[in-house]
């Protein structure tokens, strides 16, 4: 079975603290979004995928897959903290094992994150993420 294709969107935040999302596969075709939060950069590179789909359309051109197909975002650290603004970074820190101040530092985005480190974070992430997914309440 083949695969549709997608947009794979980086979100990151800029040096002038706002956010941008690009789209870093290899398609044609090249789109941007920007805004003061995460969300409004998302939002705003949908937008751009529905302005070159009406282009595209009014040019009675066939709609490639990738403008179909919801987009994967990718975050940076100071992204996905800012988004998922309800974990709390100091708190998380602990549950992955990092010193909180770096932690904090990574959100910031004013320090660098190694490879190794990222991997630890995000392992820690998909780990709470299945914790939380087979919880159940009483």
């Amino acid at each position: 079975m083949e695969q549709q294709k997608k947009f794979v969107v980086s979100v990151e935040k800029d040096s002038d603290g706002t956010y941008v999302a690009y789209n870093m596969d290899f398609s044609d075709y090249t789109l941007l979004g920007r805004g003061n939060t995460v969300a409004e950069a998302k939002a705003d590179f949908c937008n751009s995928m529905e302005e070159v789909t009406g282009l595209i359309r009014s040019e009675g051109r066939e709609i490639p897959e990738e403008f179909v197909a919801p987009p994967v975002f990718k975050f940076d650290l100071s992204s996905l903290f800012e988004y998922y603004s309800m974990i709390n970074v100091s708190a998380f820190a602990r549950y992955v094992g990092i010193n909180a101040a770096l932690m904090r530092q990574y959100r910031q985005g004013n320090t660098y994150v190694s490879d190794r480190q990222l991997k630890k974070i995000e392992d820690a992430i998909h780990r709470l993420g299945s914790e939380l997914s087979s919880l159940t309440l009483i």
